[in-house]
């Protein structure tokens, strides 16, 4: 096969993987990992449901994709200076709560609490790892004690979550941005920043 010829393959595989992404993403938020099916995905997408195993292997393996990829989309370091403020970083996540995906990672939030296995292990990586880097940013803020620093970033992360969870369910009545920069607001008294 010539190299235009596989580069064209490449290039249908891609859209492909990202059409079930898309579908994938749209039905997870709307109606939840367990209520979601392949056939599901595929009529949304447009993709043979034989295709979407052969792109993400099972169900699971989706599901972290689209989770993946959300975060990639909202929350990789791209989006950031090299220091961010912690408005910034609210700032990000508070665009997060507002797309699909938001509502995703509230449904892989159930997943990963009512069952054992990967996405369970997964998520709680995921949220190590948004606790490590506020962890970090916390010590460039100043913040000496490593256990006052990983105490700081657990309740960061769990206030982030309650207000986009909250906002989630009742959009009239939380002000995301408000309730973020209050969040900024305390947390920088806190710390002495």
């Amino acid at each position: 096969m010539s190299p235009r010829g596989q580069r064209r393959i490449d290039e249908i595989g891609e859209e492909s993987r990202r059409r079930i992404l898309d579908a994938a993403e749209e039905l997870f938020a709307d109606r939840g990992f367990d209520r979601t099916s392949f056939v599901d995905i595929s009529e949304r997408s447009g993709i043979s449901r034989g295709s979407i195993p052969w792109h993400f292997k099972n169900k699971d393996g989706l599901l972290l994709a689209v989770v993946d990829r959300a975060n990639q989309r909202y929350l990789s370091l791209d989006h950031f200076s090299d220091r961010p403020a912690l408005d910034e970083v609210l700032q990000q996540f508070g665009l997060l709560a507002r797309e699909a995906a938001g509502r995703l990672m509230f449904a892989v939030l159930t997943e990963a609490i009512s069952s054992e296995g990967i996405v369970r292990d997964e998520y709680q990586a995921h949220h190590a790892e948004q606790r490590r880097r506020i962890a970090h940013w916390l010590k460039v803020m100043g913040v000496r004690s490593a256990s006052r620093r990983e105490s700081l970033a657990t309740a960061i992360t769990g206030s982030v979550m309650g207000v986009a969870l909250m906002w989630q369910v009742d959009p009239e009545g939380v002000d995301l941005e408000g309730a973020y920069q209050a969040l900024a607001t305390m947390v920088h008294s806190h710390i002495g920043a």
